[in-house]
């Protein structure tokens, strides 16, 4: 975790770690209140791995260009172990991994999961698990909690929550479901809550980050901007930001549920995204959205 590690001690969490194993998943800006500069986001990761113990295992996401760079530039005491997106199949909705002789179906999906997953390969290797005892454990993963979580479904469509917020986890997530059912509808909407993503500067760093989305929306609150006492955002502002001329732009829980109930949902997914609750959405409630099953 590169936030500060107190209120007092404002040096980032992991440099105080100095592991013998580490993983470094990418480096995606954000915390702009903590971390003006994409210059000064990037130098704490660097002392990360400068301060690590010297012929530590560095396993790090090869696909990130900028992690990539940086490790190259600042890894060199280190066993720097890169992977990427592993071999696998989606088939009817379902994916299945292979690394090497070794296959198994996953309950979870997308990109983001693959990755996560050939790291963690990696760690158990390291620590002397065989890849047959971690594929035997990968396979009954669910994933983790408000993680593209599975809300409710039925033959005709799905709907899933996600705590994402930050750009890279707003295009893993929405990629992901995208790639997973390529011929179902795909209906996201994406609560804006922290303090970057709150942020007119900032609004521009999400360009395209709806995209593979058929219908997108934006839900925030006046109540959160009051909270962390920023000033109004303009829809135009979001919108320009988005790049995305049809963007549906939603200030409250009343006018989102109305736009939810104007939705067609038969052969569609629903993906709510957010670190927040869209002003206290009942999120077991949106099973009501599921089409009726055909006879």
């Amino acid at each position: 975790d590169e936030y500060p590690a107190s209120v007092l001690e404002k040096r980032p969490k992991f440099h105080f770690l100095h592991p013998q194993i580490a993983v470094l998943s990418g480096i995606a800006w954000d915390h702009i209140n903590v971390f003006p500069t994409f210059e000064n986001y990037l130098e704490q990761f660097a002392i990360f791995i400068r301060t690590m113990e010297a012929g530590g295992r560095l396993i790090y996401n090869h696909t990130d260009e900028t992690l990539r760079e940086l490790v190259a530039k600042e890894g060199g005491h280190l066993q720097c172990i890169p992977y990427e997106v592993p071999e696998h199949t989606i088939i009817n909705g379902h994916t299945r991994v292979r690394f090497g002789n070794a296959s198994t179906d996953l309950m979870v999906f997308g990109e983001h999961n693959l990755l996560n997953i050939h790291a963690a390969l990696h760690v158990c290797r390291a620590l002397g698990i065989g890849d047959i005892d971690f594929l035997a454990a990968i396979a009954t993963f669910k994933g983790a909690a408000k993680r593209m979580e599975l809300v409710a479904q039925n033959d005709e469509a799905a709907i899933y929550r996600d705590f994402a917020h930050a750009l890279s986890k707003v295009k893993a997530t929405i990629q992901a479901l995208r790639k997973q059912y390529p011929a179902r509808k795909l209906v996201a909407v994406l609560e804006l809550h922290t303090y970057s993503s709150l942020n007119a500067d900032f609004m521009v760093q999400y360009a395209g980050a709806l995209d593979p989305a058929d219908v997108a929306a934006v839900f925030y609150s006046s109540h959160a901007l009051e909270i962390k006492r920023m000033p109004d955002l303009e829809p135009g502002v979001i919108r320009k930001g988005f790049a995305r001329e049809d963007l549906t732009i939603l200030t409250e829980r009343s006018k989102l549920e109305q736009f939810l109930d104007q939705q067609d949902f038969r052969n569609t997914n629903l993906l709510m995204m957010s670190s927040g609750d869209y002003e206290g959405m009942d999120f077991g409630g949106l099973k009501k959205y599921l089409p009726a099953q055909k006879p």
